[in-house]
């Protein structure tokens, strides 16, 4: 690349340094003090709403939309100033003042919040006969599916009190644990022959084409996750004592029924997607006999599942990765590539590795008033392309379900990867297309498989993980670090099976995952959303151009109906008890053209 006035040099392009979010728009540029007065605004707006306690259930429907525009301005004020202060502590948590900040945020947002518990509660009491009148009133569209969905919660519900008592001994307990852990893994550093580099680089170099790079890549990250193990096991362990408390007092039945509510998903339909997907283990183990042929070794380790199967690792410059997402993006729809643009030029994406950062990626909603912010963590390879399409398909869910204003902005979280996914994958479409060398075809097809193991698999993996150890937690006690590798191991040995070598430091890999810290039973969504975006990309493929102005009806309607409306607008049945065998056989076949491709470039 040659470097000229107005472009960076090729190193900054290739490691994305330049590529860092501006949040001033957050804040109105006033920074900490934008903050302040954000806060000010809450506290104001908190006071106006306690005058409704106690008359909830006399309100009619003027009256009560009336009261949800103010809890919209104050979550909108809350959300702003709490995106602020987070967003910066996200990319430098080694830094004691901006941890501080988050802190009194979170202190002073939790005071505010539970000043009105009570309009949640009463509304909860309303009788049913007059809360379905109420919700046919036109007055309150704006925030009727979030009225609506919110009475699911009626029977797990405590009194004011109690739940004022939680919503503030959070702060101390389950926000506090979960800072912590974070804390400890962006601290976390990994020694490897060429120097020191963070968690997020010492795991990319597991997809190093050097079988000996891998090992000692694998090796170098065990040993960085051994200093704090007994810590971090510390803290699981709280994490979900604290759970089995608030399940025990609230009435859930399970460790996982509280997650299942929010996600608008039955138990008994939750069930039936980790079967299928378990039933389908063969997927993985028969891709991982297939690698192992491609590798030339008898058997994977561990350390060699994200192997490339490349002779040579290609390397994609920031410049180069966002010109093939726009590319992508606007094959399907020029629409959304103008809004893939405004993310990139507008600063709306930090993507650099940089000390103290968070590991991974995200997308950060904020409010419908504001936009929403793209994490990375840039190391220039083609999967960092694809998550960066994954992360912009995040991204403009939330920017067009704006429109739905602040109640109906988000979905649950087994429709909250339909947009990524299926982002992903038009990317990824677009990105075989322009690859006619068969070994390079192979190569990319062996990547986007393994996306699909990584997400529906091993994600299903993981939750048989934590169903492990919070059902030991409970019946048993608490765990030690043997017992976490024991069950670590169990649930990857299931889905692996003898395909795949279990190394001894492996046991340990468990410890850095954020998501069995900060959101229990979240990760069987990857594998809900994975399996359902397949099916409305394979409606696409089969609608073609007709298809797109359904698909961004959907985006658009965010979370203002239930799940099985939002399906039905692309032709999606969630309610069919086959749809998820649907979607593995999708991934039967591209594993099938996969070995296709593996005899066409003469591998085996």
């Amino acid at each position: 690349m040659t470097t000229t006035e107005n472009s960076p040099p090729a190193d900054a392009d290739l490691l994305a340094s330049g590529v860092a979010w501006n949040l001033d728009s957050l804040v109105d540029g006033r920074g900490s003090d934008g903050v302040s007065a954000l806060m000010r605004e809450a506290e104001q707006i908190v006071g106006r709403l306690v005058e409704y306690r106690g008359r909830i259930a006399q309100l009619d429907a003027v009256q009560l939309a009336e009261a949800m525009v103010l809890l919209g301005e104050m979550n909108d004020r809350l959300g702003r100033a709490g995106s602020f202060v987070s967003l910066r502590f996200s990319v430098d948590t080694s830094d004691p003042e901006l941890g501080a900040a988050m802190q009194k945020f979170q202190e002073q947002a939790t005071s505010l919040s539970t000043q009105v518990i009570f309009l949640e509660l009463e509304w909860a009491e309303v009788d049913e006969a007059s809360a379905t009148r109420l919700l046919r009133e036109p007055v309150l569209e704006f925030c009727r599916y979030y009225l609506e969905s919110a009475r699911r919660y009626r029977p797990h519900l405590l009194t004011e009190a109690e739940e004022t008592l939680l919503a503030e001994k959070d702060i101390t307990g389950s926000s506090a644990w979960s800072r912590l852990f974070d804390e400890l893994t962006s601290a976390i550093v990994i020694d490897l022959p060429d120097g020191a580099v963070s968690l997020e680089q010492g795991l990319s170099r597991l997809g190093s084409p050097s079988h000996d790079e891998r090992r000692s890549a694998a090796e170098a990250v065990t040993a960085g996750l051994e200093p704090g193990l007994r810590t971090r096991a510390f803290v699981f362990n709280t994490l979900m004592a604290d759970k089995s408390t608030d399940d025990r007092f609230r009435n859930y039945d399970s460790w996982v029924a509280s997650r299942n509510l929010a996600n608008q998903a039955s138990d008994s339909s939750v069930q039936a997607l980790v079967d299928a997907v378990v039933d389908r283990y063969d997927i993985p183990q028969r891709w991982y006999r297939l690698k192992a042929q491609l590798l030339g070794v008898d058997r994977l380790a561990d350390y060699d599942r994200n192997a490339s199967i490349a002779e040579v690792e290609e390397e994609f410059s920031w410049s180069q990765a966002t010109e093939i997402v726009l590319d992508s993006y606007g094959s399907f729809s020029p629409e959304l590539a103008d809004v893939v643009r405004t993310f990139i030029d507008e600063k709306w994406i930090d993507a650099p590795i940089r000390p103290g950062k968070r590991p991974g990626a995200f997308c950060a909603y904020t409010v419908p008033s504001a936009h929403p912010f793209l994490l990375l963590n840039w190391t220039s390879r083609r999967r960092d392309v694809l998550t960066l399409a994954h992360e912009l398909g995040h991204g403009l869910h939330a920017y067009l379900a704006r429109e739905q204003g602040i109640f109906h902005q988000g979905t649950p979280l087994t429709l909250a990867e339909t947009a990524s996914v299926f982002g992903e994958t038009v990317t990824f479409g677009r990105l075989l297309a322009d690859t006619t060398d068969p070994a390079a075809r192979l190569a990319l097809l062996a990547e986007s498989l393994e996306g699909q193991i990584a997400t529906v698999f091993r994600q299903v993996a993981m939750n048989r993980f934590e169903n492990a150890v919070h059902t030991h937690r409970r019946n048993i006690g608490e765990l030690s670090i043997d017992d976490f590798g024991d069950a670590w191991e169990a649930t990857q040995r299931a889905m692996l099976g003898d395909a795949v070598e279990i190394t001894p430091g492996y046991r340990s890999w468990w410890s850095y995952i954020p998501h069995f810290i900060g959101s229990p039973g979240y990760v069987y969504a990857y594998a809900y959303g994975q399996l359902l975006a397949l099916a409305v990309y394979a409606a696409y493929e089969q609608r073609g151009d007709s298809f797109v102005p359904s698909y961004l009806e959907m985006l658009r309607a965010g979370g203002s109906r239930s799940p099985e409306e939002l399906g039905r607008i692309v032709g999606v049945d969630l309610a069919d008890p086959r749809f998820w065998d649907g979607g593995l056989a999708i991934i039967d076949r591209q594993l099938a053209a996969a070995e296709q491709a593996a005899r066409d470039a003469g591998r085996i």
